[in-house]
């Protein structure tokens, strides 16, 4: 069985162009910026403002950085002013920007296909414990962000990272963000082909270079060569996805113009058959199109997405073809269905090697430095001492001899870590939300945790996949529309006057065998402190109703509208 081009639920291709508007696309022949943000690009580069952080605002301090770079250019490496302590959702959208800022930043640290040695993790613990006050989060990107990072504190992170081989270059902005690899490449049985060679070609050529600095907006990258299919390639700006051709063996399936927040769409297949050894060669093709082509005008329209909707995969393909690559790419097949197992590699699983690797699921990707430094020990101990992170915010411990597991798991386990979590912390995500984000509207990663906690407490005995995500705003960091159920944070006024934090309810989204955009019901909102309730009762509805083998988002789909309140 193959996996469907068009995804039920997705978004059918729509044009977004507007006839005879500027579209800022640099193919049509102006330069012209056309938005503040394409206007502080042309400035200068993103990358040029490193020079200034360790020559000048490192020593000078936050008051002396100016707006363009503070808000704009600091993320091309990795900083996003974090938001200021006390100020409520209700007033994200109606303050000016300076006044959400606070004096500290986020930090992220890229971990391309999510491997990271005990080396670099160490790093990174100390980092977090010498400057992010042992703060960590394992992102559904396979990154790990920090936060309350001084700017006086930047020049001497970014040489301890280095040191490792880490970076933090081009992990934010209008850049190629780091790219998701399956965190099994290597070591699983069922790999249809490793594409770790690829993602490192990219980054040796490619990250970091001018070249591809000024998009019109951030480009996601997935590259797997998983059966499991476990980077989420439907929602990437690209994706290339492991497929066996009749002809030609294992290779990649190419999958173009996907994402989520306001205007989700899934990616569509080209028809493209690409090696090993292509993979970075049409990667720079694609990008290539999408500094040319794509849209500059609206921010909220430059995503390669729209071109994708506007063009469609024949004419996309050609022109990448024809004037990108000057050659004809061989027609391939689609992914076949992934196996029965889950996706996000939490258990204890068996390597092509003999040993083991351990999965283990942090509640919604919350960790810490002194919890990173702990398993670094773990891994160094008890494996090879090499850790992968997961598009799930999961972690795994690889190359474990089976006398080793037990005691991995058991150390694994005392610090909050299990390999045999609940259906409940293994399902759940979250985004950073209000505690630091200056977008977000609600609280996120602690009420992850609270809902989780309630659930096992109410329902311990709870066997079936049930994936909740929690987003703080409209942009889906946390994949709202793709989860069995997700929680997109709001805020309104309740009975008495005040306002309190709400969350829209999607439900019976999915990606991989049967993907679909989630189920939107009419004026479906719950308070923040009621969602155990509600997720209980939304539970045992399922249970009750569902059909032997039937998955929640099957069953939320097909739901009447009031089992589903």
């Amino acid at each position: 069985m193959s996996v469907e081009t068009t995804p039920r639920s997705a978004p059918a291709a729509r044009p977004h162009r507007q006839a005879g508007k500027a579209t800022g696309a640099w193919a049509d022949g102006d330069r012209t910026p056309l938005n503040p943000n394409e206007e502080f690009k042309q400035a200068d580069d993103g990358l040029n403002v490193r020079a200034r952080i360790e020559q000048v605002y490192a020593k000078q301090g936050f008051d002396s950085i100016p707006g363009d770079d503070l808000r704009g250019r600091m993320r091309w490496w990795g900083l996003y002013t974090q938001r200021k302590p006390g100020i409520d959702g209700g007033q994200t959208a109606t303050l000016d920007p300076a006044d959400l800022d606070d004096q500290y930043f986020m930090l992220r640290v890229r971990s391309d296909g999510g491997a990271l040695s005990t080396e670099q993790l160490r790093a990174v613990a100390g980092i977090s414990t010498e400057f992010a006050r042992d703060t960590a989060d394992i992102s559904d990107r396979q990154n790990i962000q920090l936060h309350w990072i001084r700017i006086e504190d930047v020049p001497e992170i970014w040489d301890r990272l280095e040191a490792v081989g880490l970076t933090t270059a081009e992990a934010c902005g209008d850049t190629p963000r780091v790219i998701l690899g399956s965190p099994v490449a290597g070591i699983a049985a069922d790999e249809v082909v490793d594409g770790t060679p690829a993602v490192r070609e990219i980054l040796e050529r490619h990250i970091g270079s001018p070249e591809f600095s000024n998009l019109p907006r951030k480009f996601k990258t997935a590259i797997s060569g998983s059966p499991s299919l476990d980077v989420a390639h439907e929602v990437n700006d690209i994706s290339f996805v492991g497929v066996r051709h009749p002809d030609f063996g294992p290779g990649f399936d190419v999958w173009v113009g996907g994402g989520l927040s306001t205007n989700p769409m899934f990616a569509q297949r080209l028809g493209a058959w690409v090696s090993l050894e292509e993979v970075p060669e049409v990667w720079k093709g694609v990008v290539s199109i999408f500094r040319d082509h794509g849209y500059r005008r609206l921010r909220n329209r430059a995503r390669l997405k729209f071109l994708m909707a506007d063009w469609g995969p024949e004419r996309f393909r050609d022109v990448l073809e024809k004037e990108y690559l000057g050659r004809a790419l061989v027609d391939g097949p689609a992914p076949q269905a992934p196996p029965e197992h889950r996706r996000d590699h939490v258990g204890v699983h068996p390597q092509q090697d003999g040993r083991f690797w351990v999965g283990v699921a942090p509640v919604a990707g919350r960790v810490s430095g002194t919890t990173l430094d702990a398993v670094a020990e773990l891994a160094r101990r008890h494996g090879s001492g090499r850790v992968r992170l997961t598009a799930q915010q999961k972690l795994l411990v690889l190359d474990v001899p089976r006398s080793e597991v037990a005691d991995l798991t058991d150390g694994l386990e005392a610090l909050g870590l299990p390999s045999a979590p609940s259906e409940w912390r293994r399902g759940v995500m979250a985004c950073t939300g209000i505690e630091f984000c200056k977008l977000a509207l609600v609280e996120t990663k602690a009420r992850a945790r609270t809902v989780v906690a309630e659930l096992e407490r109410r329902l311990p005995d709870f066997d079936a996949p049930f994936s909740i995500h929690v987003n703080g705003c409209p942009n889906s960091c946390a994949r709202t529309q793709v989860a069995d159920v997700g929680l997109k944070g709001m805020v309104q006024k309740g009975d008495d006057g005040e306002l309190v934090e709400v969350f829209q309810v999607h439900l019976g989204g999915s990606l991989g065998s049967d993907p679909a955009l989630a189920r939107k019901t009419r004026a479906l909102k719950v308070r923040a402190e009621d969602l155990p309730d509600y997720v209980e009762r939304l539970a045992g509805r399922y249970l009750d109703q569902r059909e032997p083998g039937e998955a929640f988002a099957s069953w939320a789909r097909r739901a009447d509208e009031e089992d589903l309140r």
